[in-house]
């Protein structure tokens, strides 16, 4: 966060300085590479600092191998991104903005993953929606692209919301908001009450960010952003922030009937939706979108099932899915780049002009289809093992779900990594092969994809630590690309079978009608419009320009529920405990109630100033005989001023008017006599009750040693109060011109 500065203005400087920003993410990648090795030695550690100490909260940043692997993740990507931005942005006069916008948003999710403290966690859950929300609509001249944008901050800044009612939930259950306090106490959330309010909570937040069934549409309609975008924050980061959140909160809400149901139903309906559609689609990005979702409903899947092979499963589908994804979604950005058009349908033989951006998306390609020795097809193996559990007869089902899910998955890497490059040439004319830093970022993470897979020994270790955090036991995973001539590998065999299968017969996909959708984008289109129509009528009643109409509201709510508060409560002390009333107290309280009536009673605008005068200086008087004189002369001292300023106002209207019917008048002296009844019942509740107060003491003490003043009241006001008080003071200020210029504008009209 701190290089943004930097970072903007390398960016707006062409391809080469921007391309230099890459070694930022270079640099935390091996920073963090370098950290699982102290984690695995020395333990999870924490790293905290001071963030609003008299709130008790910080920001706290945990370091443990879940956190580690996603931080990774992030920050590897993230290099390889910058990179292919800082030549596909060539050109553009906002490219210091979208690098900007870019690292802003790879520091808050690195905030999601590596925070502590609940509050930080939603508040960097929330900086990845806003700072995604520049990203996607970045070309703001596009209608389409404002409108995903919006779309997809409105959802996700939905689940961010239910985010936050979970972490106030948690806090209060527990007392702490740190993640690792709350695990280390082992406190029971899954016997409170209030164990199913947080965990919907928590799935619903977790549901909008990794587009989740019915929260799916915003993803697909989120690819009008710039290819680098789509190809980092819906392959490899913001799309696994759910993922993520869910996979923290299993040690803390796991292993109840409601998570592990409500994980695997729509973990399984996505899965087999988004993969379907995937195969109904003609634009590249598209494509890769609903692939995405599809893969996201896996990952959900295999963290609901809950066991230390599905979580090992998912760790290893989710790297896998970060290399394959990404490259596939920057090949399609380089087959836009050089062509023009991203439909499949008029894409092909490309192979020979564009030879290093074939190699890159077939080796991605080959990953996602599970093709042997990619670690595409260990995660897809580690997938089939955990869905199939022995006994049960929801297994067969879900085995089942998972071998379409997957052929389906295949079928769409093919379209999208081989189709376009294989057969004579059906794409635009001239086409060449894009710069180096378009296909080396895509190679880097196809040859990734290889290179794992021939020795997925590799991310043993880091694998291993992050299902140990989820789990809560020690797991030592050992990942193998041969593991005999198991059920797996049929299965395997047979899903590559088919996704070959699904790819030469998918244009027969065009004449089928159902289910092309699943129409939940209406969900979030009938809520806005709902929304909309309940505008349209509250709107005139609350935004109605009159202030005596805003002061019967909030006077009239602040009532109610200070009533209902004290009904319920039972908050009003004994009789005995009233305290005895002087013949001079009750004669100036006699005075105070004689001017508010004779004020309201008043037929012209003389009476009506003095009659407030004489409440004004009745408190004053108050003030004075209960030890306050400092207070007493500063109320003189606003009595007189106000007293001279309404006389010099008022001459210009000397009598009032019948303005209101009874009716109106009516309704205004009851909420009036309620609100003076609440607040004298609280005065009085309040006076009786019996306790002392700290301020008066903390006041009397402070003022002389930290203001270096004996005015108590000027000191508060000044000193303690004094942001306060410049800000009455500028209202006041702003009041007074306003009256100076309407008199000043009345005084013109009768001249």
């Amino acid at each position: 966060m701190l290089a943004l500065p930097l970072v903007g203005w390398l960016g707006s400087r062409g391809p080469r300085s921007a391309s230099l920003l890459a070694a930022i993410p270079a640099a935390l990648t091996i920073y963090f590479v370098l950290l699982f090795r102290t984690v695995a030695v020395n333990g999870p550690f924490a790293v905290s600092v001071p963030w609003a100490p008299g709130l008790n909260l910080s920001l706290a940043f945990h370091f443990d191998g879940l956190g580690l692997l996603f931080a990774t993740v992030i920050t590897a990507v993230g290099t390889l991104i910058v990179l292919y931005a800082s030549k596909y942005m060539e050109g553009d006069p906002h490219g210091g903005w979208f690098q900007l916008f870019l690292f802003a948003f790879m520091g808050s999710m690195l905030g999601v993953v590596l925070s502590d403290n609940l509050i930080a966690l939603f508040v960097f859950w929330e900086l990845t929606g806003f700072t995604s929300y520049f990203l996607i609509g970045f070309e703001a001249e596009r209608r389409p692209a404002r409108r995903a944008a919006m779309q997809a901050l409105i959802v996700t800044g939905t689940g961010g919301l239910a985010l936050l009612g979970a972490a106030v939930l948690l806090s209060q259950i527990a007392g702490t908001t740190s993640l690792l306090e709350l695990l280390a106490r082992h406190v029971s959330v899954i016997d409170h009450p209030l164990y199913t309010a947080i965990a919907s909570l928590v799935l619903l937040a977790a549901f909008t960010k990794s587009a989740q069934f019915p929260f799916h549409f915003w993803l697909p309609n989120a690819m009008e952003a710039p290819t680098p975008v789509s190809a980092y924050l819906h392959s490899a980061t913001m799309v696994k922030a759910g993922v993520y959140l869910v996979a923290r909160m299993t040690p803390l809400l796991g292993g109840t009937a409601f998570w592990r149901v409500a994980l695997t139903v729509a973990g399984g309906i996505t899965m087999l939706g988004g993969s379907w559609r995937a195969l109904l689609e003609t634009d590249l990005k598209r494509i890769l979108a609903y692939s995405t979702i599809g893969a996201l409903g896996v990952l959900m899947l295999l963290v609901g099932i809950g066991t230390q092979e599905a979580v090992t499963a998912a760790l290893v589908y989710l790297l896998a899915h970060a290399c394959y994804k990404g490259a596939l979604f920057l090949v399609a950005g380089a087959l836009d780049h050089e062509t023009g058009t991203r439909d499949v349908t008029h894409l092909g033989g490309l192979g020979r002009e564009m030879p290093w951006t074939s190699v890159a998306a077939a080796l991605a390609a080959a990953s996602m289809a599970g093709v042997p020795l990619f670690f595409g097809f260990v995660a897809k193996e580690l997938f089939y093992a955990a869905a199939f559990a022995p006994g049960a007869a929801w297994s067969w089902i879900a085995l089942a779900a998972a071998v379409a899910a997957s052929a389906l998955l295949g079928a769409a890497a093919l379209i999208a990594g081989v189709g376009p490059f294989l057969g004579t040439s059906s794409g635009p004319t001239g086409s060449r092969e894009a710069p180096r830093s378009l296909w080396l970022g895509p190679l880097v993470l196809g040859s990734a994809g290889l290179a794992v897979g021939l020795v997925p020994a590799l991310v043993d270790s880091p694998i291993a630590l992050a299902v140990t955090r989820v789990v809560g036991s020690s797991a030592s995973p050992h990942l193998a690309i041969w593991h005999g001539f198991t059920p797996t590998l049929w299965l395997s065999l047979l899903t590559l079978a088919g996704a070959v299968a699904l790819f030469v017969i998918r244009r027969a996909f065009d004449r089928i009608a159902w289910p092309r959708a699943l129409r939940t984008e209406r969900l979030y289109s009938g809520t806005l419009a709902a929304v909309d129509r309940a505008s349209d009528l509250l709107a005139p009643m609350l935004q109605s320009a009159s202030l005596r109409r805003y002061l019967l509201i909030v006077t009239a709510v602040a009532v109610a529920l200070v009533t209902a508060g004290l009904a319920t409560e039972r908050v009003l002390p004994a009789a005995n405990r009233w305290t005895s009333i002087h013949a001079h107290e009750a004669a100036i309280a006699c005075l105070i109630v004689a001017g508010a009536v004779a004020a309201s009673q008043a037929r012209s605008t003389m009476p009506a100033v003095l009659s407030l005068g004489a409440v004004g200086y009745g408190v004053a008087l108050m003030y004075a005989l209960f030890g306050a004189p400092d207070l007493a002369m500063t109320q003189f001292a606003v009595e007189t001023l106000t007293v001279v300023i309404f006389v010099l106002v008022f001459r210009h209207h000397r009598d009032f008017s019948e303005l209101s019917s009874t009716v109106v008048k009516s309704r205004d002296a009851t909420v009036a006599i309620a609100a003076g009844a609440v607040v004298t019942t609280l005065v009085l509740s309040i006076g009786a009750s019996g306790t002392s107060s700290r301020l008066a003491p903390y006041f009397a003490e402070n003022a002389p040693l930290l203001a270096h003043g004996r005015n108590i009241v000027n000191v508060i006001l000044v000193d303690f109060r004094g942001f306060d008080t410049m800000g009455e003071i500028t209202v006041l200020v702003t009041v007074a011109i306003g009256v100076r210029a309407l008199l000043s504008l009345g005084m013109e009209r009768r001249s």
